[in-house]
């Protein structure tokens, strides 16, 4: 069984909001729903109901993989501030390539669970239109 930490990573990288204490989450009460087929059951509920085998893919392939993806985007922020140092070249896109990595990563998490990604997910890097002056 996910831990509390695990869910709420699992939600947030899925793109949804924090839910905090105004509504008591559980399999029958959530503010995320998916639908499979016919049936239609809560975020809460899917993450709760995976089988071993799925709980073991979803912890070591995708939330402990996304934690650190997370973190070096805030890490290469050290970088910024250098464009060209002795021979190392500074990547100037290294932020938003990571950010890219990092939202893919969540986004075929998004997949594996079977939920489509939150709002928060929606706009990230993927379902933007980008308006650049020439």
């Amino acid at each position: 069984m996910l831990t509390s930490a695990q869910m709420t990573d699992a939600r947030r990288w899925m793109g949804y909001q924090v839910v905090g204490t105004t509504v008591a989450i559980n399999a029958d009460n959530d503010v995320v729903y998916g639908a499979f087929g016919m049936v239609t059951m809560s975020l809460y509920k899917r993450l709760t109901t995976l089988t071993p085998e799925e709980e073991a893919v979803l912890t070591t392939v995708y939330l402990a993989n996304l934690a650190p993806l997370e973190t070096a985007i805030f890490g290469a922020s050290d970088n910024l501030d250098t464009d060209i140092a002795a021979i190392w070249t500074h990547n100037k896109s290294e932020v938003s390539d990571r950010a890219a990595l990092f939202n893919r990563v969540r986004r075929q998490m998004c997949d594996f669970i079977g939920f489509a990604p939150g709002p928060g997910l929606c706009g990230a890097g993927g379902n933007t239109i980008r308006l650049v002056r020439a």
